[in-house]
């Protein structure tokens, strides 16, 4: 079993190895399920806004078309 320890805070780093198989990244969202007495952590689906009709092409969303692409 993997696990993390709690701060004064109350916050957690989450282990290398959840966030590998989670494939989480820097600004990622993280979604909790309480499910009886366990909790399931997934990553969590980025809401698409409406009012963007180019937010479904997100595989054209990297820095490399922002520097191409940003001064248009």
């Amino acid at each position: 079993m993997i696990t993390s320890r709690l701060t004064t805070k109350a916050q957690t780093t989450i282990p290398q190895p959840v966030r590998s198989a989670l494939q989480l990244k820097e600004g990622d969202e993280i979604a909790y399920a309480i499910e009886g007495d366990h909790v399931v952590i997934r990553k969590a689906q980025p809401a698409v806004p409406t009012d963007d009709p180019f937010a479904t092409f997100s595989e054209w969303d990297g820095e490399a078309d922002r520097k191409a692409y940003g001064s248009l």
